[in-house]
């Protein structure tokens, strides 16, 4: 351990580059959302575990973005 680090209770868990805007976050889902849309659309009926999957995490990145638009801007 170098002497020049900050003891540990100290330290703060992220940093600023590591912060993310609630719209750059949301931007960030609704690419995702859109990525698995199309995703979703190339499954055939064979891949119907895959689909299950893919629909899961699908409402859950909406209900992320949705919780995103909801709260005031900070």
């Amino acid at each position: 351990m170098s002497m020049s680090r900050r003891p540990e209770s100290e330290r703060s868990d992220w940093t600023d580059l590591d912060l993310l805007t609630r719209e750059e976050a949301r931007g960030r889902l609704l690419k995702e959302i859109a990525e698995t849309d199309a995703r979703l659309a190339e499954l055939g009926e064979s891949d119907r575990a895959e689909r299950e999957l893919l629909e899961s995490r699908q409402q859950a990145l909406r209900e992320a973005a949705g919780e995103l638009t909801d709260h005031p801007k900070d």
